[in-house]
């Protein structure tokens, strides 16, 4: 397996430098580019292992930003973690910066993330819905309020993101919902997006699924899919490649002339 690169990129917000882990395949450009999103208590390292060789195989480029980092009550930024505008802006500003550096497709660009990386593939899908060619989504949290009542483990982390718990006060549940993709979704039926969820999942109750789909088919969206399937809080990596294979196909089927 390939090593990949440190990237240091100033956050177009506040000029902080935040770091992200980057490999370019060998050969010319342009080519695909998967931003590859950590889960909810991991960092930037989190998903090498697991993404990397698939995007090895197809000669695709990988980003993996830090986005301020892991979504816990010992991360002394955890505020601006959690989908705050930050965090948001943290990994358009690195796709940004290998857009601008390296022979990038800007037609073939996806997010692919699970958990905490569920919920902040559904947030940049809502943030930038035209950008991404896909968006895969596994066991997304997408009501924060609602899962810090669900899971008492994690109850802590989201209070420390969010500056309190919900009912504290108006600000607070302002923040638990700007960083929920339920707020979102008249943003995300805009967007290309694949949610799967685990019917047994017990981190994070399927629920959280089903409610974004009942909230995202009022749009009338044309390129929301999703599957509730018999399995817990687990991705799929063959799976979401795969669909991000086919839509590449259906891509350069519409572009590319015969002769």
């Amino acid at each position: 397996m390939a090593e990949m690169q440190k990237l240091m990129v100033k956050s177009s917000i506040d000029g902080s430098v935040e770091e992200s882990l980057f490999y370019y395949p060998e050969g010319k450009g342009p080519v695909p580019l998967l931003v590859g999103l950590h889960t909810w208590s991991a960092d930037r390292f989190n998903q090498v292992e697991r993404m990397l060789p698939f995007c090895e195989e197809r000669g695709w480029a990988l980003l993996l930003p830090e986005f301020r980092g892991p979504n816990l009550t010992r991360n002394p930024r955890a505020p601006e973690a959690c989908a705050s505008k930050l965090a948001r802006q943290d990994i358009m500003d690195a796709a940004a910066e290998v857009e601008e550096n390296y022979a990038i497709d800007a037609g073939k660009i996806f997010v692919f993330g699970g958990s905490g990386g569920g919920h902040m593939s559904l947030m940049m899908a809502g943030h930038a819905p035209e950008k991404w060619l896909g968006v895969s989504s596994w066991c997304p949290i997408t009501d924060l309020a609602k899962w810090h009542t669900q899971n008492s483990g994690y109850a802590p982390h989201i209070a420390a993101c969010c500056e309190g718990i919900p009912g504290d006060s108006p600000e607070t549940d302002a923040q638990y919902r700007e960083r929920s993709p339920l707020t979102h979704v008249s943003k995300i039926a805009k967007a290309n997006v694949f949610v799967h969820h685990g019917r047994f999942d017990k981190s994070v109750p399927f629920s959280h699924t089903v409610e974004l789909i009942a909230e995202v088919e009022k749009h009338n969206p044309e390129k929301f899919f999703y599957e509730i399937f018999n399995g817990g809080h687990d991705m799929y990596y063959d799976l979401a490649f795969r669909w991000f294979d086919q839509l590449i196909e259906a891509s350069t089927a519409k572009t590319e002339l015969t002769s």
